[in-house]
């Protein structure tokens, strides 16, 4: 799937008093038409010992994937919902900005898989993520 700039515009504007605003995550899409998601590193996205918290890096990929999964379906007919996420710590992050990078990997009729890359501004990777999204129909 290729993503368009018009992606990440429409993505945005559903951030609006969510968790998504809170973490200050917000969407783009990359030069090879990736959906992407950036999450600064601070005092809202820290563990008391001052590194990216493990549950926001979490927050961050579902994040991505969901909203990616969202834009693939009909949303008057349809509705998405993570069933599973797993994250891979690979490297502490201080401070900054993180950016997360998703490919879907299954593009099923009920699910969709996503691999989801973490990476700071330096381009290491700090985290592998993987989320499968349930899609289901609107009542």
């Amino acid at each position: 799937m290729r993503f368009t700039p018009e992606h990440g515009e429409r993505a945005n504007a559903l951030r609006d008093g969510t968790l998504v605003a809170h973490l200050g995550i917000t969407y783009h899409v990359d030069p090879e038409g990736r959906f992407c998601a950036t999450m600064p590193v601070d005092h809202r996205t820290h563990q008391p010992m001052g590194l990216l918290h493990g549950g926001a890096t979490a927050a961050l990929a579902e994040s991505l994937g969901s909203m990616a999964s969202a834009l693939l379906v009909d949303l008057n007919r349809q509705g998405v919902v993570g069933i599973e996420v797993s994250a891979n710590h690979l490297k502490g992050v201080r401070n900054g900005t993180v950016t997360a990078t998703g490919e879907l990997v299954h593009h099923g009729r009920t699910t969709h898989v996503w691999d989801i890359r973490v990476r700071n501004e330096a381009g290491e990777l700090c985290a592998v993520c993987r989320l499968t999204n349930l899609v289901i129909d609107r009542r």
